[in-house]
């Protein structure tokens, strides 16, 4: 079944719950106004507006149906994530298989991890363009580990392409300009997501294969969305081809609906979100066997 993506930031309004109903109520309006969604249907409620309220038992209801809930602070970017604990039977398995992964299995994760990546950013190119050659040239030099960084190799060639297109672009993570923005609010939700299909599986998302600061409660979701980011990127840069530049409520939604998207996955299709279990899956067949052979998914409309 397909989740659905629920964002709120046109509308002040109360949440509740009622009969595993999530009760939206909008504050300007009377109650015969308001609109109840089954909780189960959720995969991730986006609140973007400071004067929405809620029940404990909305969030009580959602967490249980195992849908995750995406804060935003005053800068509209997301500020905070709320997972469910996931029931999975084979939860404290699965903890401990994490914890005992060894480093040359993590490193070979993380190998094929940045490969992903790489691919990815490449197929945002033309076939015949110098920096699609560079990068898919990159993408076979990665080693166990990435001990030679060609994951920040291929960001150079990456970004400065994007810099070619777009006088005036650069890239900074922290950055608050309307075009960081975009990326930073698409990033997050993406995190979101993966986060949410890491916890569904019985795995623990800050037990990273690479990514490993200690203040950081997502490193595996860190490490798994990396492959994810070009297709953030390219939805970006689509908006900003149409002169849309701001993080207004219909360039979100077009960044939110990047999680039903079309991608495949060996020889089957899906809606992303729904391929990032089959990814997280994969993962832990990974770390079952002993074997790096995780699988990502990629957009359908993407050709190498």
């Amino acid at each position: 079944m397909i989740k659905r993506t629920i964002e709120i930031s046109r509308h002040a309004m109360h949440l509740s719950a009622r009969f595993d109903q999530l009760i939206l109520q909008p504050f300007d309006a009377d109650k015969d106004a308001a609109t109840s969604i089954p909780a189960e249907d959720i995969g991730l409620l986006v609140v973007d507006h400071p004067q929405v309220t809620y029940t404990h038992g909305a969030f009580a209801a959602l967490l249980d149906k195992g849908a995750a809930v995406l804060l935003c602070g005053r800068d509209h970017l997301p500020a905070g994530i709320l997972l469910p604990i996931s029931r999975q039977t084979e939860q404290v398995t699965r903890l401990r298989m994490q914890i005992a992964a060894s480093v040359p299995l993590c490193k070979r994760i993380w190998q094929q991890i940045v490969v992903a990546k790489v691919q990815a950013q490449a197929a945002l190119f033309k076939s015949d363009s110098l920096t699609r050659g560079r990068l898919l040239s990159l993408a076979r030099d990665v080693k166990s580990g990435d001990t030679t960084n060609v994951e920040a190799q291929a960001a150079k060639v990456y970004w400065a392409a994007w810099r070619k297109e777009f006088a005036d672009f650069y890239r900074d993570h922290d950055g608050t300009d309307e075009f960081n923005g975009q990326l930073n609010y698409g990033y997050a939700v993406m995190r979101a997501a993966v986060a949410r299909a890491i916890v569904s599986a019985g795995l623990h998302p800050a037990l990273g294969v690479h990514h490993c600061n200690r203040s950081n409660a997502f490193c595996l979701a860190d490490d798994l969305m990396e492959p994810l980011r070009p297709m953030v990127d390219q939805r970006v840069r689509q908006l900003r081809r149409e002169g849309r530049t701001t993080l207004e409520q219909a360039n979100k939604a077009a960044l939110l609906s990047l999680l039903v998207a079309e991608s495949r996955m060996g020889d089957g299709t899906g809606p992303l979100m729904v391929q990032l279990h089959r990814t997280v899956a994969s993962l832990v067949r990974s770390l079952e066997v002993k074997r790096p052979a995780v699988e990502m998914p990629w957009l359908t409309e993407w050709d190498l």
